[in-house]
Formats: C-alpha cells, structure tokens, sequence
C-alpha cells in the first residue's frame, strides 16, 4: 500500500483531527527514523500512518488493532506490516521483534506525549520543546494522563537509546511537519 491509499484509508475511518494530526506525527517520525537506520522510508512512513486508523471507529481493546488488522489484510497489506501494526498495542503480545516495530512501539506515545506539550506551550510550538521540559510533564501525573510514561521508557529502551536523546531526535522530526500538526 502506497502513502496515497493509506492515506485514504486513514480518512475514511477516521474524522477527528487530533487522531488524524496523531498519525501524521507518528508518520514524521517513523520516516526520520528510517532515515536514520537506512531503511525504506516510504514503507515506515505507511506503517505509521496507518498504525491507529481504526481506532476511532473500534476503539475497545477487544477491537483495537484486531479489527484495523482484518481490514488490511482485505487490502491487500502484507502480513509483515499487519505485526508490526498489532505490535504497537502490547495486550495483543504479539513481538516487536523487528526494528520498524519497536520503532513504532517507541514513538506512538511519544508523539501523543510532545504533542501535549507542545499546545500547553505559550507559542504552542513543537520546535521550541526541549527534553528537560518534556521530562518536567513526564513527571506530573495528571499531565495527558493517558498516555503511558512506561511505554515511552520501554519504547527508547527498546530502541538503544536514551529518552532525552530519543524525546529530542522526535521533537525534531515532528517540527519538520509543524505546520501539519498545527505545531
């Protein structure tokens, strides 16, 4: 599946901005990523994009990502993509036992995370978020208490990297795209 189509299908099941700003964030991020291991950009960039695009229609953990996984086998998508996807929710226990799906795994909650941030900002810019002050929210409980601080420590672990190095090289990818994200 090409970003074109990906991108269709994002925007048939899914309508509401701040998920679709969602996907395009993780979409910036796992091409910078890809850039950075030389690896297919296009495809990780597809793979980010569609990671959640069933959430807003299925968003039970019974359904979510199962029913998105059934939807794109029917598409044609190839079964390597269909883990990697499954992979970024762990209830489903399917491994990350590939550098794309711990990628993915890595930055979902980040993005998620540095977005929050970022409207909080008074400029509510993504480009002036540094790590220091996202570990200050990370600190704060209440702060987008939705999103798992565990899953964004695993993600960067998982990744070889440290968080503060990992929050930064997000941040960067995610200003890259600002205008997008409203950022």
């Amino acid at each position: 599946m090409d970003r074109i189509n990906a991108y269709s299908l994002l925007t048939e099941y899914t309508k509401t901005p701040g998920l679709l700003k969602h996907a395009l964030a993780v979409e910036a991020a796992m091409r910078a990523y890809a850039r950075k291991f030389g690896e297919d950009e296009e495809a990780w960039g597809v793979i980010g994009l569609l990671h959640d695009f069933d959430y807003e229609r299925f968003p039970s953990a019974e359904q979510h990502p199962y029913t998105g996984a059934e939807i794109l086998r029917d598409k044609g998508v190839s079964e390597d993509w269909i883990r990697i996807i499954m992979s970024h929710v762990p209830s489903t226990g399917v491994p990350r036992d590939s550098q794309c799906a711990k990628t993915l795994f890595a930055v979902d909650e980040l993005c998620g995370f540095l977005t929050a941030v970022a409207l909080v900002r008074p400029d509510k810019k993504i480009a002036g978020v540094q790590a220091k002050s996202v570990k200050k929210k990370f600190k704060q409980k209440a702060f987008a208490a939705q999103v798992s601080r565990e899953d964004m420590v695993t993600g960067a672990e998982e990744l070889g990297v440290s968080l503060n190095e990992h929050i930064e090289f997000v941040v960067a990818a995610l200003a890259g795209i600002a205008d997008e994200l409203g950022l």
